[in-house]
């Protein structure tokens, strides 16, 4: 089973969509700890305000769960907010405590760019590990954001992306994995990557 974590953050219709069309067929969405647990795989998606989705994991009693799962080995896919939330703490609106997985913050743009970066952007090879060993360097994703994550292993980084600066936009540390573009809006890109997923 593979579940799509519902903690009230938005675009779950559309993950559960993209998983769908990339052979997915025992994806589900749910906010019950107790599916969490049991999942094959876990992807937690999300779009909105990190310290609105720190408290609804906490409601949801989803923290614990996440992080068992996490060190069980269980392949994991952060998206976007899901991204964020992995790290140790947020600049968004004040400092607010992620979950911690990773080490490193979230921090806002300060560029004379448009922010939030919206749109269609490359991004560039680091490392290919994991799933993104299908990636095409410089292949274009979808992104949303007005934050980023700023890693401190740089080692963990799989890909970066160009907006005025260079930032880590996809994580791989080893179960883990992380993009701050959204592959269920990626079209050929984005399934190519979520089939990579599903063959862990």
């Amino acid at each position: 089973m593979t579940v799509i974590i519902d903690y009230g953050m938005g675009n779950l219709a559309s993950v559960y969509n993209a998983l769908s069309r990339a052979g997915f067929s025992d994806a589900v969405i749910t906010s019950s700890p107790k599916d969490v647990m049991k999942a094959d795989k876990i992807v937690l998606p999300g779009v909105g305000a990190f310290e609105d989705a720190v408290k609804n994991l906490e409601k949801f009693s989803l923290k614990d769960p996440i992080l068992d799962s996490i060190k069980s080995g269980k392949p994991f896919l952060g998206i976007c907010l899901g991204m964020h939330l992995l790290f140790e703490r947020s600049h968004e609106n004040g400092v607010f405590q992620g979950l911690g997985v990773l080490k490193g913050e979230i921090i806002r743009f300060d560029i004379s760019l448009p922010v939030p970066h919206i749109g269609w952007n490359q991004v560039a090879i680091v490392k290919k590990g994991g799933i993104f060993d299908v990636l095409d360097n410089n292949a274009y994703f979808y992104f949303d954001h007005s934050y980023y994550p700023v890693p401190l292993n740089k080692n963990i980084i799989a890909t970066t992306t160009d907006y005025e600066i260079r930032y880590a936009s996809s994580i791989v540390d080893g179960n883990v994995f992380a993009v701050q573009y959204h592959p269920e809006k990626s079209h050929k890109n984005g399934l190519r990557l979520l089939e990579r997923f599903g063959r862990l």
